[in-house]
């Protein structure tokens, strides 16, 4: 995908550390996060609504395991940093945003005891 005013240039996504599936959840993200529209004058606010939006599409399903509902069976972190990369480049509070959710549900994810994973 050639890079844009409103796109990043993806053509490391050619290198061979990354595989199909993080190629189309980079091209997946891209129309998503570049269709969204947050005021981000307030920025708690904005936090909120990009929270709930990458909440609603699916995104944060990424910061946690599939066995907690998530998206792939274990935290990728090659697909972290695409999500995080692409979400930067459209907005920084977005990446932001999302960064926050995987801090906490990262470590849990990592070390935290069976109780705490619930």
């Amino acid at each position: 995908m050639a890079a844009s005013a409103s796109s990043p240039n993806t053509a490391h996504l050619a290198l061979p550390f990354f595989d199909d599936a993080h190629r189309a959840l980079a091209r997946d993200l891209l129309p998503w996060v570049a269709a969204q529209s947050v005021d981000e004058r307030d920025d708690r606010a904005a936090c909120r609504d990009w929270v709930k939006r990458l909440g609603q599409g699916g995104w944060l399903r990424y910061c946690v395991p599939a066995s907690a509902g998530g998206a792939l069976e274990r935290l990728d972190s090659r697909a972290l940093v695409l999500l995080r990369e692409t979400l930067a480049f459209h907005s920084p509070l977005a990446d932001f945003a999302f960064a926050m959710q995987g801090l906490g549900s990262g470590a849990i994810t990592l070390a935290g005891s069976a109780a705490q994973q619930r």
